[in-house]
């Protein structure tokens, strides 16, 4: 047994022995080719600097291209704003008392002078009643006694008297009878029930919300706009709104815009009319885009971010001219979303370079696609 596993080691040694040259060779082979086209690429490229050519600074940019293309330039204002309503009332009770009567419910249409709900007037009614009766008296006693004046009996004094007596408990009535108007609560204005905070038995007072009335047929956008835009915005400009609460939008224009600057805020005030064909909420968010600026004929944009300045402060585009890139002083004017107005230095058909802009320089090759 002792002998078999040493023969059996012997040969694996053996083995071993006979791969190394093998690995020596390939090695030394490898480098002789590596040598052989190290020789070939010395060779060619004398070659290619004896013609004028060098071959390490040969470069070709792959970039793309946009075909320049004068268009209508329109600029915008941003600004938020909210929903607002001419006639949007929280009514309450003008005297302390106690609610006896709710005459409407939210979502009723009601109308101008409309009793909406009552409080308890026993009182004030007690009180008109005690003073009729006595106003009752006071007038018979009245037209008796210019009856008599007339027909020159009794003194003057006696007619002033009853006079005085006449008009002093009508204006006690005028009195009293506002005393009860203002037991009701009465809707100022036309429109829809929005709330109702009260009930029946409860206490209310002077300033105590009771029930909200709207007119959604009037409603409009209200959004206030910096100081710096009141050259800007005027009555008549066209304006974008939506509402990004039900990714609704419309276009308009601006109906009303103050001239005044407010003294805290250092804004001024824009509305916008809103038709009634839809289903819009008071309060409700919104975002105005107002176009404060239209070219007066098509022009040349670029995007902003391909344009670049140089050390002279020159702002410069590249376009393509053949098969290299050309550099294009240019003048611009407005900028708005990521564009830029160019007044001088590209015309329609100039093919710009918009990506791969920036790994270029004058005269360098490229390959580009549009």
């Amino acid at each position: 047994m002792k002998t078999i596993i040493t023969l059996s080691t012997l040969g694996m040694l053996l083995l071993a022995a006979c791969s190394q040259p093998d690995k020596k060779a390939e090695l030394d082979n490898l480098k002789k080719q590596q040598d052989a086209l190290t020789a070939q690429i010395e060779k060619l490229e004398a070659e290619i600097a004896k013609e004028g050519g060098d071959s390490t600074q040969v470069k070709i940019n792959i970039v793309e291209t946009m075909t320049i293309v004068p268009q209508t330039f329109l600029t915008y204002i941003d600004a938020q704003g909210k929903i607002d309503a001419d006639e949007n009332v929280s009514l309450s009770s003008e005297i302390p008392g106690t609610i006896t009567r709710i005459n409407v419910k939210v979502g009723d249409e009601v109308g101008k002078g409309q009793v909406l709900a009552e409080t308890d007037a026993r009182a004030v009614q007690q009180s008109i009643s005690d003073l009729q009766t006595n106003l009752d008296l006071v007038n018979q006693l009245y037209d008796k006694q210019k009856s008599f004046w007339d027909q020159k009996i009794g003194t003057e004094v006696q007619f002033l008297q009853a006079k005085t007596n006449k008009e002093s408990l009508e204006k006690k009535m005028l009195t009293l009878q506002e005393q009860l108007r203002m037991t009701k609560i009465i809707s100022p204005i036309s429109g829809t029930v929005d709330a109702v905070d009260i009930k029946v038995g409860q206490a209310v007072a002077p300033g105590l919300p009771a029930i909200r009335v709207i007119n959604f047929s009037n409603l409009k956008v209200k959004a206030e706009m910096a100081e710096a835009y009141a050259g800007r915005v005027k009555k008549g400009d066209a304006v974008k709104i939506y509402f990004p609460d039900t990714g609704d939008s419309l276009e308009a224009k601006i109906n009303f815009a103050a001239r005044a600057i407010s003294n805290i805020s250092r804004t001024f005030t824009v509305e916008v009319l809103l038709d009634n064909k839809k289903d819009y909420h008071p309060n409700m968010v919104t975002r105005l885009k107002i176009n404060d600026y239209i070219s007066p004929k098509p022009v040349i944009t670029v995007p902003i971010k391909v344009i670049q300045t140089d050390i002279d402060g020159n702002r410069f585009v590249y376009i393509t001219k053949g098969d290299a890139a050309s550099k294009v002083i240019i003048k611009t004017g407005k900028e708005y979303d990521g564009k830029m107005e160019v007044t001088e230095g590209l015309k329609e058909g100039d093919l710009l370079i918009y990506k791969g802009y920036d790994s270029v320089n004058e005269g360098d090759k490229i390959s580009a696609t549009k």
